[in-house]
């Protein structure tokens, strides 16, 4: 399938991109700017968190353990629902615990099991970013109407929901297996 790029959209002299030669297809210039977008987005995330001493896998373990169950959660619990996957999330956890932004025990109901929970200081970091986290995000994205917004939100779900449809299908991130 090749589809030329064509956007209409100019970009300041410093955007730090190359200008498409016209040889890339549609999908690929899309998946560099989706790469360029993502790095932007979480670098400044990056740096409001680390105004607070703590990292953006951190940040994300706090958020995951303010909504969870008020007994805690597992760390199999958390790891699935962190945004960005890490390769440890028991040592992310251990980290965590040395800050004493999280606390470890076990449940009374099974002693195999043990819970995570926010502390005091980090319900009150994770409380403290609440309002710079949703400027970051009014900033990143006020600058297009809620109409595209949604259409944006809407296509990454989709792709997303194809991914995830792909993957539980058997088939690799590299296509189809044979």
């Amino acid at each position: 399938m090749q589809l030329p790029v064509a956007t209409g959209i100019v970009l300041p002299n410093n955007a730090g991109m190359s200008i498409s030669t016209g040889s890339d297809t549609l999908p690929r210039e899309t998946y560099r700017n989706l790469i360029r977008v993502h790095e932007r987005l979480t670098g400044q995330f990056a740096q409001l968190f680390r105004s607070q001493g703590v990292s953006p896998a951190q940040y994300n373990v706090m958020r995951i353990l303010r909504e969870a169950p008020p007994e805690g959660a597992p760390c199999q619990y958390i790891g699935a629902r962190l945004l960005t996957k890490v390769p440890d999330v028991t040592r992310l956890i251990d980290r965590m615990v040395a800050s004493d932004l999280v606390r470890r025990e076990r449940s009374s109901k099974d002693r195999r099991i043990v819970l995570v929970h926010l502390t005091g200081k980090g319900r009150d970091i994770h409380q403290r970013l609440d309002g710079p986290v949703e400027e970051l995000h009014t900033a990143q994205l006020g600058h297009l109407s809620e109409q595209q917004v949604q259409g944006l939100n809407c296509s990454l779900l989709a792709v997303l929901s194809q991914m995830l449809d792909e993957n539980s299908a058997g088939q690799s991130p590299e296509g189809p297996k044979e």
